[in-house]
Protein backbone atom coordinates (compact mmCIF):
# COMPACT_ATOMS: atom_id res chain seq x y z
CA UNK A 1 0.00 0.00 0.00
CA UNK A 2 0.99 3.46 -0.72
CA UNK A 3 2.95 5.47 2.07
CA UNK A 4 1.25 8.18 3.82
CA UNK A 5 1.71 11.88 5.45
CA UNK A 6 1.23 12.17 9.29
CA UNK A 7 1.31 13.99 11.68
CA UNK A 8 3.94 16.78 10.44
CA UNK A 9 5.12 20.28 12.22
CA UNK A 10 8.16 22.87 11.45
CA UNK A 11 9.44 25.95 12.86
CA UNK A 12 12.89 27.39 14.89
CA UNK A 13 14.03 26.04 17.66
CA UNK A 14 15.66 27.48 20.74
CA UNK A 15 15.89 31.15 19.51
CA UNK A 16 17.63 32.78 22.42
CA UNK A 17 15.84 36.50 23.30
CA UNK A 18 17.13 38.57 26.16
CA UNK A 19 15.00 41.96 26.35
CA UNK A 20 16.34 44.81 28.20
CA UNK A 21 14.09 47.26 29.54
CA UNK A 22 15.15 50.61 30.47
CA UNK A 23 13.40 52.90 32.84
CA UNK A 24 16.14 55.83 32.85
CA UNK A 25 19.27 54.63 34.86
CA UNK A 26 16.97 51.21 35.83
CA UNK A 27 17.24 48.61 33.69
CA UNK A 28 14.71 45.40 33.72
CA UNK A 29 15.67 42.16 32.18
CA UNK A 30 13.23 39.29 30.02
CA UNK A 31 16.06 36.54 29.37
CA UNK A 32 14.12 33.50 27.03
CA UNK A 33 14.57 30.40 24.96
CA UNK A 34 11.65 30.53 22.32
CA UNK A 35 11.01 27.66 20.11
CA UNK A 36 8.52 27.51 17.51
CA UNK A 37 6.44 24.53 16.06
CA UNK A 38 3.93 25.24 12.60
CA UNK A 39 1.15 23.13 11.22
CA UNK A 40 -1.46 23.18 8.93
CA UNK A 41 -1.61 22.37 5.25
CA UNK A 42 1.66 21.52 4.36
CA UNK A 43 1.76 18.22 2.05
CA UNK A 44 3.09 19.71 -0.80
CA UNK A 45 6.43 20.57 0.73
CA UNK A 46 6.89 17.10 1.82
CA UNK A 47 5.21 15.46 -1.34
CA UNK A 48 6.78 17.74 -4.05
CA UNK A 49 8.87 19.50 -2.81
CA UNK A 50 6.96 22.79 -3.03
CA UNK A 51 8.00 25.89 -0.66
CA UNK A 52 4.91 28.28 -1.66
CA UNK A 53 3.30 27.65 1.70
CA UNK A 54 6.07 27.56 3.61
CA UNK A 55 6.93 30.14 5.91
CA UNK A 56 10.87 29.93 6.27
CA UNK A 57 12.22 28.96 10.19
CA UNK A 58 14.34 31.97 9.46
CA UNK A 59 11.24 34.56 9.51
CA UNK A 60 9.65 32.79 13.04
CA UNK A 61 13.28 33.74 14.80
CA UNK A 62 13.27 36.75 13.15
CA UNK A 63 9.47 37.16 14.51
CA UNK A 64 10.67 36.36 17.85
CA UNK A 65 13.09 39.21 17.93
CA UNK A 66 10.86 41.53 16.27
CA UNK A 67 8.21 41.32 18.50
CA UNK A 68 10.87 41.46 21.76
CA UNK A 69 11.67 44.62 20.49
CA UNK A 70 7.98 45.81 19.12
CA UNK A 71 5.92 44.41 22.04
CA UNK A 72 8.21 43.70 24.92
CA UNK A 73 8.00 41.01 27.00
CA UNK A 74 5.42 41.15 30.36
CA UNK A 75 6.19 37.45 30.65
CA UNK A 76 6.60 34.12 28.73
CA UNK A 77 3.11 33.31 28.22
CA UNK A 78 1.75 36.73 27.71
CA UNK A 79 4.95 36.48 24.55
CA UNK A 80 4.14 33.26 23.34
CA UNK A 81 0.51 33.91 23.01
CA UNK A 82 1.37 37.14 20.81
CA UNK A 83 3.65 34.77 18.98
CA UNK A 84 1.39 32.01 18.17
CA UNK A 85 -1.94 34.43 17.29
CA UNK A 86 0.31 36.14 14.68
CA UNK A 87 1.41 32.90 13.06
CA UNK A 88 -1.98 31.39 12.68
CA UNK A 89 -3.39 34.67 11.78
CA UNK A 90 -1.50 35.47 9.25
CA UNK A 91 -0.42 32.46 7.46
CA UNK A 92 -2.93 31.31 5.53
CA UNK A 93 -1.50 27.97 5.47
CA UNK A 94 -0.91 27.67 9.07
CA UNK A 95 -4.03 26.38 11.31
CA UNK A 96 -2.08 25.40 14.61
CA UNK A 97 1.03 27.21 16.59
CA UNK A 98 2.82 26.19 19.08
CA UNK A 99 5.34 27.98 21.38
CA UNK A 100 7.41 26.23 24.22
CA UNK A 101 9.41 28.82 26.14
CA UNK A 102 12.54 28.27 28.78
CA UNK A 103 12.30 31.71 31.32
CA UNK A 104 15.88 31.79 32.99
CA UNK A 105 16.21 34.59 36.01
CA UNK A 106 18.27 37.37 36.39
CA UNK A 107 18.81 39.15 40.04
CA UNK A 108 20.34 42.40 40.62
CA UNK A 109 23.76 42.27 42.31
CA UNK A 110 23.48 43.93 45.84
CA UNK A 111 25.46 47.64 45.78
CA UNK A 112 28.18 47.47 48.16
CA UNK A 113 26.92 51.34 49.42
CA UNK A 114 24.05 52.60 49.16
CA UNK A 115 23.72 52.85 45.36
CA UNK A 116 20.79 51.37 44.38
CA UNK A 117 21.72 48.29 42.12
CA UNK A 118 20.48 49.10 38.53
CA UNK A 119 21.57 47.53 35.75
CA UNK A 120 24.13 44.73 37.34
CA UNK A 121 22.71 41.44 37.38
CA UNK A 122 23.50 37.25 38.16
CA UNK A 123 21.54 34.43 36.92
CA UNK A 124 19.79 32.96 39.36
CA UNK A 125 20.60 29.56 41.05
CA UNK A 126 16.58 28.89 41.43
CA UNK A 127 14.31 26.80 39.11
CA UNK A 128 14.15 27.41 34.86
CA UNK A 129 10.15 28.97 34.06
CA UNK A 130 8.41 27.27 31.10
CA UNK A 131 5.44 27.92 29.04
CA UNK A 132 4.20 26.40 26.11
CA UNK A 133 1.14 27.92 24.05
CA UNK A 134 -0.64 26.47 21.52
CA UNK A 135 -3.36 28.03 19.39
CA UNK A 136 -5.32 26.86 16.43
CA UNK A 137 -7.60 29.96 15.65
CA UNK A 138 -10.09 29.41 18.22
CA UNK A 139 -9.05 27.98 21.15
CA UNK A 140 -5.66 28.07 23.16
CA UNK A 141 -3.85 25.63 25.45
CA UNK A 142 -1.63 27.13 27.60
CA UNK A 143 0.48 25.45 29.91
CA UNK A 144 2.95 27.34 32.32
CA UNK A 145 5.59 24.66 34.40
CA UNK A 146 9.08 25.22 35.96
CA UNK A 147 11.68 22.85 36.42
CA UNK A 148 14.90 22.27 38.63
CA UNK A 149 13.48 23.85 41.31
CA UNK A 150 15.25 21.37 43.91
CA UNK A 151 13.95 21.12 47.92
CA UNK A 152 14.88 19.39 50.83
CA UNK A 153 13.48 18.03 53.94
CA UNK A 154 16.11 17.24 56.77
CA UNK A 155 13.83 15.53 59.01
CA UNK A 156 9.64 14.93 59.07
CA UNK A 157 9.68 11.91 56.68
CA UNK A 158 9.99 8.32 57.02
CA UNK A 159 9.79 5.19 54.64
CA UNK A 160 9.16 1.56 55.82
CA UNK A 161 5.99 -1.11 55.28
CA UNK A 162 7.14 -1.44 51.76
CA UNK A 163 7.17 -4.53 49.72
CA UNK A 164 10.31 -7.14 50.19
CA UNK A 165 11.39 -9.71 47.69
CA UNK A 166 14.63 -11.73 47.81
CA UNK A 167 16.22 -8.75 46.23
CA UNK A 168 15.21 -6.18 48.80
CA UNK A 169 18.30 -4.51 50.47
CA UNK A 170 17.32 -1.28 51.64
CA UNK A 171 16.43 -0.85 55.17
CA UNK A 172 13.24 0.40 56.67
CA UNK A 173 13.43 4.32 58.49
CA UNK A 174 11.82 6.45 60.50
CA UNK A 175 13.70 9.25 59.99
CA UNK A 176 15.47 10.44 56.80
CA UNK A 177 16.28 13.01 54.42
CA UNK A 178 13.78 13.90 51.71
CA UNK A 179 15.14 15.58 49.25
CA UNK A 180 13.99 16.31 44.76
CA UNK A 181 14.20 18.69 42.56
CA UNK A 182 10.50 19.38 41.29
CA UNK A 183 10.16 19.36 37.47
CA UNK A 184 6.23 20.97 36.70
CA UNK A 185 3.48 21.67 34.40
CA UNK A 186 0.71 23.15 35.07
CA UNK A 187 -2.88 23.58 32.34
CA UNK A 188 -4.79 26.34 32.63
CA UNK A 189 -8.33 25.93 32.02
CA UNK A 190 -8.98 28.82 30.23
CA UNK A 191 -9.31 28.23 26.32
CA UNK A 192 -11.15 31.32 24.72
CA UNK A 193 -10.09 34.75 24.30
CA UNK A 194 -12.23 35.75 26.92
CA UNK A 195 -10.94 33.56 29.38
CA UNK A 196 -6.78 34.12 29.13
CA UNK A 197 -7.41 38.12 28.16
CA UNK A 198 -6.22 40.28 31.00
CA UNK A 199 -4.38 37.22 32.76
CA UNK A 200 -1.35 37.64 35.14
CA UNK A 201 0.89 34.75 34.33
CA UNK A 202 3.60 36.06 36.37
CA UNK A 203 0.80 36.26 39.50
CA UNK A 204 -0.11 32.87 39.02
CA UNK A 205 3.28 31.43 38.38
CA UNK A 206 4.31 32.89 41.83
CA UNK A 207 1.19 31.13 43.57
CA UNK A 208 1.47 27.87 41.99
CA UNK A 209 4.87 28.44 42.63
CA UNK A 210 4.31 28.96 46.59
CA UNK A 211 1.86 26.12 46.70
CA UNK A 212 4.16 23.72 45.77
CA UNK A 213 7.26 24.70 48.28
CA UNK A 214 4.73 25.06 51.12
CA UNK A 215 3.24 21.51 50.05
CA UNK A 216 6.53 20.11 50.24
CA UNK A 217 7.55 21.93 53.29
CA UNK A 218 4.05 21.45 55.60
CA UNK A 219 3.61 17.67 54.34
CA UNK A 220 4.98 14.90 56.74
CA UNK A 221 5.98 12.36 54.28
CA UNK A 222 5.50 8.53 54.65
CA UNK A 223 6.52 8.67 50.57
CA UNK A 224 7.45 10.47 47.91
CA UNK A 225 4.15 10.05 46.45
CA UNK A 226 2.25 11.12 49.14
CA UNK A 227 4.38 14.21 48.94
CA UNK A 228 3.55 14.80 45.05
CA UNK A 229 0.18 14.32 45.61
CA UNK A 230 0.08 16.79 48.54
CA UNK A 231 1.72 19.30 46.60
CA UNK A 232 -0.17 18.71 43.66
CA UNK A 233 -3.55 19.16 45.69
CA UNK A 234 -2.33 22.07 46.83
CA UNK A 235 -1.74 23.58 43.40
CA UNK A 236 -5.27 22.75 42.25
CA UNK A 237 -6.50 23.80 45.43
CA UNK A 238 -5.35 27.24 45.79
CA UNK A 239 -5.01 28.57 42.03
CA UNK A 240 -8.76 28.22 40.54
CA UNK A 241 -7.62 28.80 37.10
CA UNK A 242 -5.38 25.77 37.05
CA UNK A 243 -7.08 22.51 36.00
CA UNK A 244 -4.64 20.00 36.35
CA UNK A 245 -0.64 19.57 37.05
CA UNK A 246 1.70 16.94 36.24
CA UNK A 247 5.07 16.14 38.36
CA UNK A 248 8.09 14.30 38.08
CA UNK A 249 9.64 14.09 41.15
CA UNK A 250 13.31 12.18 41.18
CA UNK A 251 14.16 11.55 44.47
CA UNK A 252 17.81 12.75 45.42
CA UNK A 253 18.54 9.68 47.64
CA UNK A 254 20.83 10.90 51.15
CA UNK A 255 22.08 7.53 53.15
CA UNK A 256 23.72 7.67 56.37
CA UNK A 257 27.06 6.75 56.35
CA UNK A 258 28.34 3.97 58.28
CA UNK A 259 31.21 5.28 60.84
CA UNK A 260 31.26 2.62 63.33
CA UNK A 261 35.08 1.95 61.32
CA UNK A 262 36.02 5.04 62.66
CA UNK A 263 34.53 4.44 66.30
CA UNK A 264 31.81 6.99 65.76
CA UNK A 265 28.18 6.97 66.15
CA UNK A 266 26.22 8.66 63.06
CA UNK A 267 22.77 10.03 64.84
CA UNK A 268 21.56 11.24 61.57
CA UNK A 269 23.98 13.65 61.04
CA UNK A 270 26.23 12.54 57.93
CA UNK A 271 24.68 11.59 54.80
CA UNK A 272 26.34 10.50 51.27
CA UNK A 273 23.86 11.29 48.20
CA UNK A 274 23.98 9.27 45.06
CA UNK A 275 23.18 10.86 42.14
CA UNK A 276 22.36 8.11 40.38
CA UNK A 277 20.37 5.61 39.74
CA UNK A 278 17.72 7.55 41.52
CA UNK A 279 13.90 6.87 42.26
CA UNK A 280 12.13 8.69 40.06
CA UNK A 281 8.15 9.28 41.03
CA UNK A 282 5.65 10.82 38.94
CA UNK A 283 1.66 11.42 38.63
CA UNK A 284 -0.67 13.82 37.36
CA UNK A 285 -3.86 15.74 39.84
CA UNK A 286 -6.59 16.79 38.17
CA UNK A 287 -9.42 19.64 39.12
CA UNK A 288 -12.34 17.21 39.81
CA UNK A 289 -14.42 17.15 36.95
CA UNK A 290 -11.57 18.04 34.49
CA UNK A 291 -10.20 16.07 31.81
CA UNK A 292 -6.79 14.97 31.63
CA UNK A 293 -4.71 17.45 28.94
CA UNK A 294 -1.18 16.95 29.73
CA UNK A 295 1.47 14.75 27.94
CA UNK A 296 3.46 13.06 30.02
CA UNK A 297 7.06 14.62 30.38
Amino acid sequence: MPAMLGQNQYGKAESRVVRITRNGAVHHIKDLNVSVALSGDLTATHLTGSNADVLTTDATKNTVFAFAKEHGIASAEQFGMRLARHFVTSQEAITTARIRIEEYVWERIPPSDTREARHSFVRANRETRTAQITYDGERWQIISGLTGLTVLNSTDSEFHGYVKDRYTTLQETRDRILATEVNARWRHGATDDAGVAGADWDDVYARARDCLLQAFAETYSYSLQQTLYAMGTRVVDRCPGIDEIRLSLPNKHHFLVDLEPFGLKNDNEVYFVADRPYGLIEATVLREGAEAGLAVL
